[in-house]
């Protein structure tokens, strides 16, 4: 069992569904060479440095593609809470599936560029 999966299996229950959508949804859009971890208590995808981090609170899965992703995608996230790295998705929403996979696209092509 991953680090990820641990942490899915040990969030309360009425948590995981959503978790779990989430995990699987980053893991087909990550490269095979991304690492699998927990960093800073959360989820976390790293790949050169930390590319997309997510995690449980008590009323929403925080999202946390870093400040320049929540940027980026400013206008498509009005709908949702947001912080300078985070997205909150209340647990009784939908996970916006498109924009998140839009989200992690921009951000893998940012890690690349960076670390080319």
């Amino acid at each position: 069992m991953t680090p990820i999966e641990t942490y899915i299996n040990e969030a309360d229950k009425k948590q995981q569904p959503m978790l779990k959508e989430l995990y699987q949804l980053i893991k087909e859009l990550v490269p095979a060479e991304t690492v699998e971890k927990i960093s800073y208590g959360m989820p976390t995808f790293h790949l050169k440095e930390n590319l997309v981090h997510f995690g449980a609170m008590k009323k929403h899965v925080g999202f946390y593609p870093t400040p320049s992703v929540i940027e980026a995608f400013k206008e498509q996230l009005k709908d949702y809470q947001t912080s300078k790295g985070a997205v909150q998705i209340p647990y009784e929403q939908k996970i916006p599936t498109e924009l998140i996979k839009e989200m992690i696209h921009f951000r893998l092509e940012e890690v690349v560029a960076k670390n080319a």
